[in-house]
């Protein structure tokens, strides 16, 4: 019997060869960072492979970051693609790849590309309703607007970090009980610390200021999505939310997973986003033929501290990825390679499907504490039945005042 191979990946692994996620790494050895390839439990040094069998990506696959990729366009991610797939699963390349597969336990994830701009949307219709009904009782839960265009605010990119990456509990005003506009606001620790379950979306292909990208174009410039956890402090935000949004209630720590799911691993997952009920300007207007795929069916589970809370549906997001593009940019605003966008919390028509502690304690607890850790896993639909993995993303809430060790 021949010695198992890591190239020998069980059929229907989620990570198998209809995945491919990109991430970088190093090795103990102190290697310098460069692009991998999730393969089963193993990664592939992507750079050393190409080098070996002469390939004209090899630069790319080199670089420290995903960016120099990412930023190479639709085609070259489909080629480079292609060829990682044949690596993988062609048998006259065994020789070649077998001692460039590293074991995942055993090397160094880094942050996959330096984020420039960062937007968060907030795109469930469930979500939005959820807190509406919890903040404004008695009123409309959805604000006039919600249905014509996708709410999101600029965020803090220097604060997003990379899954596994302790995120202290933030500190800020918070309004006291007394109604009394005389009595001020107080200040300390936040004590309804919050998560939310979110997709990011990785521009690849830059935009032209004062030209919006359209729709259709979404493939074009989307490298990618990765798993969100915008913590978020429950206390902090009713009070600096008028009239500006948020800002300090988020801004402290935003997590990202560190494995980047190529859009072409998500073509089984293509589904209908939900019914519109109420008319689009033509540059969100997704109810032509043209737009029948342009929502993810992405399935969700939120864990704290093991335990399996929640499982948000991505496929009930009312606006969908491409919308977003749409909506950011139709301004005249641009994107870079490296720019992420979010979706917003997810959140779905069920109980047990709610992407945040605010909705499934109905706002009143309990939150996070000191410890906790919170982890959020996903996966799609792939081909001929098999599942898609999402990497993961997860942290460990640390007490205000707490700084990591040097290393």
């Amino acid at each position: 019997m021949s010695e198992h191979s890591p190239l020998d990946v069980p059929e229907g692994d989620p990570f198998g060869p209809h995945n491919l996620p990109y991430g970088v790494f190093s090795t103990p050895d102190g290697t310098n960072p460069r692009v991998g390839v999730r393969y089963g439990d193993y990664v592939l040094d992507t750079a050393a492979v190409a080098a070996a069998l002469g390939s004209p990506h090899t630069a790319l696959l080199a670089a420290r970051t995903l960016a120099p990729l990412m930023a190479a366009g639709r085609p070259v991610w489909q080629a480079v693609r292609a060829g990682v797939t044949g690596w993988l699963t062609d048998p006259a390349h065994r020789a070649a790849v077998g001692p460039h597969l590293h074991e995942v336990d055993r090397v160094v994830l880094h942050m996959p590309f330096e984020v420039g701009d960062y937007v968060d949307f907030y795109s469930s219709e469930h979500h939005a309703a959820n807190v509406g009904r919890i903040f404004r009782p008695g009123e409309e839960p959805l604000t006039p607007n919600w249905k014509h265009l996708p709410i999101g605010y600029h965020g803090r990119s220097g604060t997003i970090v990379p899954t596994g990456t302790p995120v202290v509990r933030p500190a800020g005003q918070r309004k006291r009980a007394a109604d009394d506009p005389a009595v001020g606001p107080g200040f300390g620790p936040s004590i309804r610390l919050d998560i939310e379950a979110e997709v990011g979306f990785v521009i690849g292909v830059p935009s032209r200021m004062g030209t919006p990208v359209p729709r259709t174009a979404f493939r074009d410039h989307v490298f990618g999505v990765c798993l969100v956890n915008d913590w978020s402090a429950r206390d902090v935000q009713p009070w600096e939310q008028r009239p500006l949004g948020p800002h300090q209630a988020k801004s402290f720590a935003t997590s990202i997973g560190t494995w980047i799911t190529p859009l072409d691993a998500l073509e089984a997952a293509r589904v209908a986003p939900p019914e519109r009920t109420h008319p689009l300007l033509p540059y969100l207007d997704d109810t032509g033929p043209d737009d029948t795929g342009n929502g993810y069916d992405l399935r969700l589970e939120v864990r704290i501290n093991g335990e399996t809370v929640s499982r948000p549906p991505f496929a009930a997001m009312y606006w969908t990825a491409a919308q977003q593009l749409a909506h950011m940019t139709v301004n005249g605003a641009s994107v870079r390679t490296g720019d992420l966008y979010a979706s917003g919390t997810v959140s779905g028509p069920e109980p047990d499907q709610v992407g945040s502690l605010l909705e499934l304690t109905k706002g009143k607890g309990p939150w996070l504490e000191d410890g906790d850790t919170v982890a959020i896993d996903g996966w799609a639909p792939g081909p001929n039945g098999v599942r898609i993995a999402l990497g993961g993303v997860h942290g460990q809430v640390k007490p205000t005042g707490w700084t990591p060790p040097q290393r």
